[in-house]
């Protein structure tokens, strides 16, 4: 899958609509503390070109964290790419990066009790998240974002069904964490909530709606391409085991 070059703004999108901890700088390496929040708060990042030694270095640092040698790659960094793949490190969770106008998404009215915007998240929405391995430190990550936002419940069948996240920042809203339970899946709960999510969006004055997801996860590309959203890039990151 070949995709178009990722404008530089949905990195700034991601860390303040999903944010790490902590940040510390080695150089011209970001360290990310995550504090259990997953890869994309725990990732280092590279600014310039690094050498072996800087490398060795913030793996040391990484550890000492507790954290996994992790590195995000993003596009036009081939030269890390291939630097880590020398020093063993392997492809690890490559992802696409799926957006498109809320408008797109806001022609169909959404039935009654379907959906739902609200902050701070149920009770059934924290149990919901639990059950796609969402837990407590993924919710501090919601919590510590500083920006608009909300979480979205989805209903069927008069029975809670899912739950996301949406942060925003600048000019755009992006949704993390859609978790629908498993035996209300392939039901349209996911169309609902996309919808909603660019409702809310529209709302507070957002010009676009973007998600991330990984290139394994082929039902919700899936979701996104049905929705006629557009891939506009993505990255993967190099892990170290």
């Amino acid at each position: 899958m070949t995709l178009p070059l990722t404008d530089p703004k949905y990195y700034d999108v991601v860390e303040a609509t999903w944010p790490c901890l902590r940040k510390d700088t080695l150089g011209e390496i970001t360290l990310r503390i995550g504090a259990g929040g997953g890869s994309r708060v725990s990732a280092a990042t590279a600014e310039a070109s690094i050498s072996d030694e800087q490398i060795a270095e913030a793996e040391a640092a990484m550890q000492a964290l507790g954290q996994s040698r992790l590195f995000m790659i993003r596009d036009g960094q081939d030269e890390l790419d291939q630097q880590l793949d020398r020093l063993g490190y392997e492809v690890m969770d490559p992802v696409v990066l799926w957006t498109c106008a809320p408008s797109l998404l806001t022609d169909v009215t959404i039935p009654r009790v379907t959906t739902f915007c609200l902050w701070e998240p149920l009770a059934i929405q924290r149990e919901i998240w639990a059950t796609g391995g969402i837990g407590p430190e993924r919710l501090s990550v919601m919590h510590r974002a500083c920006g608009p936002k909300t979480s979205l419940l989805g209903r069927w069948n008069d029975k809670p069904a899912g739950t996301a996240y949406v942060g925003m920042y600048g000019d755009t809203a992006m949704l993390h964490a859609l978790e629908i339970l498993p035996h209300q899946r392939r039901k349209g709960v996911g169309v609902w909530m996309m919808r909603q999510a660019a409702y809310w969006a529209a709302e507070q004055g957002a010009t676009e709606l973007a998600v991330l997801c990984t290139r394994a996860n082929k039902g919700a590309n899936v979701l996104y391409g049905g929705l006629r959203m557009t891939q506009a890039g993505g990255y993967h990151y190099r892990i170290k085991r």
